[in-house]
């Protein structure tokens, strides 16, 4: 049995010595034969058991409910892969895939004769509930011959083969199966320990992982962490990202079979067949432990008086106007005031004091801004000051063009002369035009580093699946994050490039290019203590990401997506390519807004921790990262219910600040200590 997706690329390597203190723990017993579990209507837990070896019609699904299991479907052969989709139970059964209703009234989903040749013992089923797809493996003969893997297309009613011998001339005993990204596939096989990774769209297959004796259950996690049990041996192994090796976690079950997660994904739940019983064993993969434990920290709403200047919330004529906070800075000028940007186009300015209570308007460009909610990826998205503003008042912004049928612009501003209170509207000094072919995509984080130069996100220009391929083209700056010294002129441009740029001597690279690669990195900020740029990088189909943008860095979109490959051009784990330090799944979160590592005085505890979150879930995490170990060693969720995340800012004292949109005006929020561990 397998969850509805798989993600993991693996590295090829032997199991680690390493083995967990911890050992299985029993949940419930008197099982007979017990094979798969999983959890089905109303989150019950579901056992496939297949009865006395050899022996036909007593098979059964058993329902766990109160520590007890009772029956609910029986007279099957050997029931054995369990899966749950729109709202019935899917159970492979000898030859046949059955389907069982909400009642535990059982039909033949998928007859024998359906199959491209007669199934000798249907084993591992796995779902991708969004495409509709079931991956079903068959053991064959169980001594090496005859296995294959199927993949069973709902929507067009159609079986066909994706592995055999043919495809994989080891494969001995395919048995747990799983998704691996968009186009690709794992095999786990019993015979002979490997793991394989098939890919799709044209069944070419390459061996990721081995050493895992009568390989069983495949399950991930939701963070890129793959869990492999081993029925001959009963040994549990993890895989904690690419280019790993099975670590082994534990061992002691008599036949670890196949396994899922517990709801909370803390615990495997892995029936042990012989033992006819059903374990749990913690997910933590020993060397590769993350602390989860949640943070009792809060975002309060800051200046809870402040009322924007210029600011029609929509009242009177009936129809909300939100305020769209998208950027919170500072002048890193000592004046301690904080400068807020809306989506709209205006920068308003005020005091960084709770008892504030009205905004200056610092510079409106709205009327230059194209700005609607149902294409919120565009507006005015980027805001910075010069780290030398306080002596030339410059101003940079990154915007969408109102005038313009599809164009980003990065544009240099001044203060009014002899008055750094205030920008002057007639000072633009537009420095790059971004021509893009699709209004979503459009990055615009620009952020001064710690070098003194500007660095500008652009998104791969939109759509969907990058389908100009922008993130691996050199001659586009979509896709990339770039790097210009805005302090010098040199080529005809209205900035220069720094000579230390990754690819200036590249004849067939634009010279602005610092990283590449990307899909649409919302959010990125340098750590003031150690320099490193942190960004989030929103995913296309199945996994949001958190990198570290580096010089000259491929980051692997549109080959890959986080630790996975990507669609039909999709590429196993390269040298070439720098994966993301941490991901996430769909079922967590579907688009991460890129925050700062904590480097404030208000709560201690926190420093070092990068502060993120995800605008559809709406949680917010902090995680911790080891660049020594080059593995993340938290990932700890802060507080329960917070407003959806447009973006955070960091005031002048590193205090960080989340941002969302709010019809009364009240959308920023800053973090506070509260009752913090």
């Amino acid at each position: 049995m397998s969850r509805v997706w798989s993600f993991i690329l693996l590295g090829l390597g032997l199991a680690s010595p390493l083995v967990a203190a911890e050992t299985p723990k029993k949940i419930v017993g008197s099982l007979t034969y017990p094979e798969s579990v999983c959890y089905g209507p109303n989150g019950a837990l579901y056992i496939s058991e297949m009865g006395e070896p050899g022996k036909d019609g007593d098979g059964k699904i058993s329902m766990l409910k109160d520590g007890k299991t009772q029956t609910f479907a029986d007279k099957l052969d050997d029931p054995k892969g369990l899966v749950y989709f729109k709202d019935h139970l899917y159970v492979t059964d000898k030859t046949k895939v059955l389907k069982i209703d909400a009642s535990g009234k059982t039909s033949v989903y998928a007859p024998p004769e359906m199959f491209p040749k007669p199934p000798l013992f249907l084993n591992d089923l796995a779902i991708d509930s969004g495409a509709g797809i079931f991956l079903v493996s068959d053991s064959g003969d169980r001594k090496g011959k005859g296995g294959a893997v199927y993949r069973i297309d709902v929507r067009l009613n159609k079986i066909d083969t994706l592995a055999d011998t043919d495809t994989i001339p080891e494969l001995n005993t395919p048995n747990g199966v799983a998704f691996d990204g968009g186009d690709s596939i794992l095999v786990a096989d019993f015979g002979t320990g490997n793991l394989f990774r098939v890919r799709t769209s044209d069944r070419t297959a390459a061996k990721v992982a081995e050493g895992m004796d009568g390989a069983d259950g495949l399950i991930w996690d939701n963070f890129g962490h793959l869990f492999i049990t081993c029925w001959k041996t009963g040994k549990i192994f993890g895989i904690p990202q690419p280019g790993v090796a099975p670590i082994l976690m534990g061992e002691g079950l008599e036949s670890a079979a196949d396994c899922c997660l517990s709801s909370d994904g803390s615990q495997l739940l892995i029936p042990d067949m012989k033992a006819g019983t059903l374990t749990s064993f913690s997910t933590k993969i020993p060397g590769w432990e993350v602390d989860e434990s949640p943070l009792k920290l809060e975002f309060k709403t800051a200046f809870p008086d402040l009322k924007w200047t210029g600011w029609d919330d929509g009242s009177e004529k009936g129809q909300v106007n939100a305020l769209r906070p998208i950027v919170l800075t500072h002048a890193n000028d000592g004046s301690n005031r904080i400068f807020v940007a809306t989506q709209q186009g205006v920068i308003h300015v005020f005091e960084n004091d709770d008892k504030a209570t009205k905004t200056k308007v610092f510079l409106d460009l709205s009327s230059r801004v194209r700005y609607n909610d149902k294409q919120n990826e565009e507006g005015f998205l980027g805001f910075a000051l010069h780290p030398k503003f306080k002596e030339n008042g410059e101003i940079f912004v990154f915007y969408t063009d109102v005038k313009a049928k599809m164009a980003n612009v990065l544009s240099r501003f001044r203060t009014k002369a002899g008055d750094k209170s205030v920008g002057d509207p007639d000072s633009e000094e537009e420095l790059i035009r971004f021509e893009k072919p699709f209004w979503n995509h459009d990055g615009g984080c620009i952020t001064f580093g710690p070098d003194g130069y500007l660095y500008i996100s652009h998104g791969d220009g939109g759509a969907g699946g990058d389908p100009h391929e922008n993130g691996q083209k050199m001659s586009t700056l979509l896709g990339k994050v770039l790097r210009i010294d805005v302090d010098h002129k040199s080529d005809g441009k209205k900035y220069a490039i720094p000579k230390d740029n990754p690819f200036v001597s590249q004849s067939d690279a634009l010279p602005e290019i610092w990283a590449y690669g990307l899909r649409n990195v919302w959010r990125m900020s340098f750590d003031r203590k150690t320099g490193d740029l942190w960004g989030g990088e929103v995913g296309q189909n199945i996994f949001e990401e958190i990198v570290l943008i580096k010089k000259g860095g491929n980051y692997g979109w549109n080959l890959r997506e986080a630790f996975h490959p990507h669609s039909r051009k999709g590429s196993d784990v390269r040298k070439d390519l720098i994966e993301p330090i941490w991901e996430y799944h769909h079922d967590v979160g579907r688009s991460i807004t890129g925050g700062y590592v904590y480097r404030g005085k208000q709560i201690p505890s926190l420093n070092g921790a990068y502060v993120y979150s995800d605008y559809v879930s709406t949680k917010v995490w902090a995680l911790r990262y080891d660049a020594q170990k080059r593995r993340v060693t938290a990932n700890q969720q802060i507080g329960d219910r917070h407003p959806a995340a447009m973006s955070f800012g960091e005031d002048e004292q590193g205090e960080i600040y989340l941002l969302s949109a709010a019809g009364n005006g009240k959308g920023i929020h800053r973090l506070s200590a509260g009752s913090a561990k």
